[in-house]
Parts: C-alpha cells; structure tokens; sequence
C-alpha cells in the first residue's frame, strides 16, 4: 500500500500507483479526502491503519466475529475487516479518532465508557465506542434490549456486560441533556444517523 496522497495533489502518481494490480481510490475520513492506492482485495482496516496511519481501529479476528475494527460508513456502524475498501469510495468514513472532539475532551460516549469503567484492557473499546454512538444517532434513548442488539457483535473478554450497558446509557442521557456539553440543542451532538 503506498502512502496517501492528499486529493487535491497535482503531483505525478507514486510508482506504486501506476502498478497494474492497484487501484486509485478517493476516501474520505474523519472530514479529510485522500487518495490511496490499494490493491482491490485490500480491507478498509488495512487501508486505515497501515495507509493512513490512523490506528485507533484495532484488528481483533479477521473475520468480522469480535467488533474490535467498528468504523462508520455514512454514519453506519461497519466492519471495516470485512469491508473492501474500493467499496468505501464515495462515503464519509468515521474513525474512533475522527469521533473525538477537537481540543481537551471526550465525546460523550467515551467519557461515558471510561467513568462507568466499561472497558479495561481497551483493546475492544474503539469498535464498541464506535458502535455505540451509531447506535445513540439512530435511537437517542435505547431500551437494554436495543443496547444488547447493538452491541452483540461486539466481544470483550475482560469486562462483564453490565458496565458496558451503564455506559451506553450514561452517554445516551448526556447527549440528550441540553445543558451538557455535547447534548441535545448544544450544536455538538452526534448527527450521524445510526446502525441497521
């Protein structure tokens, strides 16, 4: 994979570019346009983490069991180990780097997360912070059943479950508390629309 080149470059294609077995593809992530050149098997989570070099997606199973690698695709939670990345061409992606707000701070859902101690090594967090706030575009206020469906493809091996549902909640009343940072009517609340 060769390194990115920003889409508004004039410049001439890398040699890599011009290999007969890759592909130029335009992509947008976290609000930035990129090219890339990729080979058309090529997953978004290899282009993310090793093109890009945004390595806030983590790589858990390869095969879309575990959750670890959850980005948004115009706002749909998506696996990105599973999803080619020609196939990411024309959509807004959203990385759990591009879910943090400028400056200090946390989004909500992941000082939720972190104050409700809904992760502990941290290696699942990403994929369910991601998730979870797909989730918190769609349904404002989730019932523990539409949590759980959410969240069931999703895997951590180290917390139980009860932290993770008390997080999810926790977020979903800050982001619809209008005197909250970040919440309802403040102008910073997730907009992205939710998972299917």
């Amino acid at each position: 994979m060769s390194d990115p080149v920003p889409s508004s470059d004039s410049r001439p294609a890398a040699a890599d570019r011009r290999s007969p077995d890759r592909v130029v593809v335009r992509l947008s992530v976290n609000g930035t346009r990129y090219e890339v050149a990729v080979r058309p098997s090529d997953v978004l989570l290899d282009t993310l983490r090793e093109g890009l070099r945004l390595t806030g997606t983590t790589r858990g199973c390869d095969m879309g069991t575990c959750g670890c690698c959850t980005v948004h695709l115009d706002g749909v939670a998506t696996l990105s180990c599973l999803t080619l990345t020609v196939l990411a061409e024309g959509k807004e992606i959203r990385t759990i780097e591009g879910l943090t707000p400028r400056g200090p701070g946390l989004h909500p859902v992941q000082r939720a997360y972190h104050e409700r101690g809904g992760s502990q090594c941290g290696y699942c967090t990403p994929g369910f912070v991601m998730t979870t706030s797909a989730l918190l575009g769609k349904v404002p206020n989730p019932t523990d059943r539409e949590v759980r469906r959410a969240v069931s493809g999703n895997l951590c091996r180290c917390t139980g479950y009860v932290k993770i549902l008390e997080a999810v909640h926790e977020a979903a009343a800050e982001l619809s508390d209008p005197s909250k940072p970040g919440g309802a009517g403040s102008g910073s609340a997730n907009s992205e629309p939710g998972v299917d």
